[in-house]
């Protein structure tokens, strides 16, 4: 792409999220040439769902969420979504690694730190399906080295704050993964941002995208920044990153592509414990079984946090009904964004997830006393005056329109919706989010650069990048050794035992 005047560029991101900071870090990378301007609505990066505070900073890997791994009817468990999360957080690690060896990330213990990685169950048929679960991943490459113990004793050397004070009569199963990590993606995002702006990107901050329009060669953006002042933004490439606002400024593109999406907020709450001694004695993210008809979002764990280099214990989330898209939002929000062509495929969705809406509902009238004995299953010994809540970031799943355009369908992953000739994509949806950043950037490229993904342009340095592009590691285990060996030396992550 030739270099336009300044009030143009070649490619224009809405957020500065993780997801925004990543796909404009690969771009940048990949071709320096680039002009890049970020446009984010807030005073800083990183202030909604990138956040530490306001995400749960797995480094989704799959090794521990249970609602990755179903089980059918034969009693058997179905991991192939898990494992398309699990290899899709190894294109981050290769990112991550990339750029610490480059020096765009100086110290990668900054915003990563390893984490074993548990999964814990009560009562007789939640063991005979964590171990069904077990039998199932341990025999693929992908989840070389998990554990298994149904043993109490063994469980409270790696998790004794989930041991103390349990019934010793009650069946208990768990499984680790000692590779798992915690990632504070706020900042990960600092650093990204500016290293973009090192390198000669823009961005713009207190300003939101109002508008944007289609003109010959790409789009205009009409930007408004804090004082209410209108300026114009032309870029051959936009990428919609802003989260929940993403779906607004997809419906304002009139692209068809766009027609008939909707979306389903959901707020959240956690439990936040900031006693050191407490930290200290669980080095690890324990997640357990979602309630029936709980959103996969709202599985139960109890998770070390280290954010500025502090630990902290994190509980929840306690899911919640919200109109607002972003957390930093208006009530308004969602009936923003109704129209005649998502109408129906909201409502098809409302009538066929009354459960769910029954358990949001539920969880909004919540006691406090109820929350806590939440939490209490999970850790006996917890005393309230331990713990303060802490507002989570705003989630919102996707309502995908079906073929007919007269129903819908409720999505809890990440999907990219872009324009038939490639100008613009629009990420939308939450979980597993921030951890698959860097493979979101790759299916931006795959979707709306492919005539640059050729071998006398970017694949080359694209494979100096991500050395397993283009290679499946759910197939080639070699290569999947290769990867996580790589990115564990460089990143301090600590490598399964064999």
């Amino acid at each position: 792409m030739n270099r336009p005047d300044d009030a143009s560029f070649d490619v224009v991101l809405v957020g500065a999220g993780i997801m925004s900071a990543t796909t404009a870090t690969l771009l940048q990378l990949l071709a320096p040439q680039l002009r890049i301007a970020v446009v984010e609505r807030l005073q800083d990066c990183a202030q909604e769902s990138s956040m530490a505070w306001n995400n749960a900073g797995t480094g989704h890997a799959a090794n521990c969420e249970l609602n990755y791994t179903p089980q059918r009817d034969d009693g058997s468990v179905d991991i192939d979504e898990a494992l398309k999360v699990n290899t899709e957080f190894d294109v981050s690690r290769e990112l991550w690694a990339h750029l610490v060896r480059i020096g765009t990330i100086t110290d990668p213990r900054s915003f990563l730190h390893p984490c074993p990685h548990i999964s814990f169950v009560t009562e007789q048929e939640n063991v005979a399906f964590l171990r069904a679960r077990f039998e199932a991943m341990q025999r693929h490459h992908c989840y070389r080295g998990m554990e298994y113990s149904e043993d109490s004793a063994v469980i409270a050397q790696w998790a004794p704050l989930v041991m103390e004070g349990r019934d010793p009569g009650q069946a208990v199963a768990a499984t680790r993964m000692v590779s798992g990590t915690d990632v504070d993606y706020g900042a990960l995002t600092h650093q990204l941002m500016t290293g973009l702006q090192q390198r000669g990107a823009e961005v713009r901050y207190d300003t939101e995208v109002a508008d944007l329009t289609r003109t010959d060669d790409g789009w205009q953006l009409t930007t408004r920044d804090g004082a209410g002042h209108d300026d114009a933004i032309r870029a051959r490439f936009v990428f919609l990153g802003a989260g929940g606002a993403s779906l607004k400024l997809l419906q304002k593109s009139n692209i068809p592509e766009g027609r008939g999406y909707a979306g389903f907020p959901v707020s959240g709450v956690w439990l936040r414990c900031d006693l050191p001694e407490l930290a200290a004695r669980h080095a690890a993210k324990v997640y357990s079984k979602a309630a029936s008809g709980s959103p996969p979002m709202s599985v139960p764990h109890l998770d070390l946090r280290v954010v500025d280099g502090k630990a902290s214990l994190l509980f929840g989330p306690y899911a919640g009904v919200s109109t607002r898209l972003l957390k930093h939002g208006s009530a308004l929000d969602l009936f923003d964004t109704l129209s005649a062509d998502n109408l129906l495929p909201m409502l098809d969705v409302a009538g066929h997830n009354l459960r769910l809406e029954e358990y949001l509902l539920g969880q909004v009238l919540q006691s406090h006393h109820a929350q806590f004995k939440v939490l209490q299953q999970l850790f006996p010994q917890a005393r309230p005056e331990d713990w303060r809540l802490e507002v989570a970031g705003q989630r919102v799943q996707i309502i995908k329109p079906n073929a007919t355009g007269y129903g819908g369908a409720l999505r809890f992953g990440t999907e990219l919706v872009a324009a038939e000739d490639r100008s613009v994509v629009a990420l939308l949806g939450a979980s597993p989010g921030a951890s698959t950043a860097a493979a979101i950037a790759v299916e931006v490229l795959q979707t709306c650069f492919t005539e640059q993904l050729t071998e006398q342009a970017w694949l080359p340095h694209l494979r100096a990048i991500l050395p397993s592009y283009g290679i499946d590691l759910r197939e080639d285990a070699q290569a999947c050794r290769a990867s996580r060996s790589g990115t564990a030396a460089v990143l301090g992550i600590r490598e399964p035992n064999d």
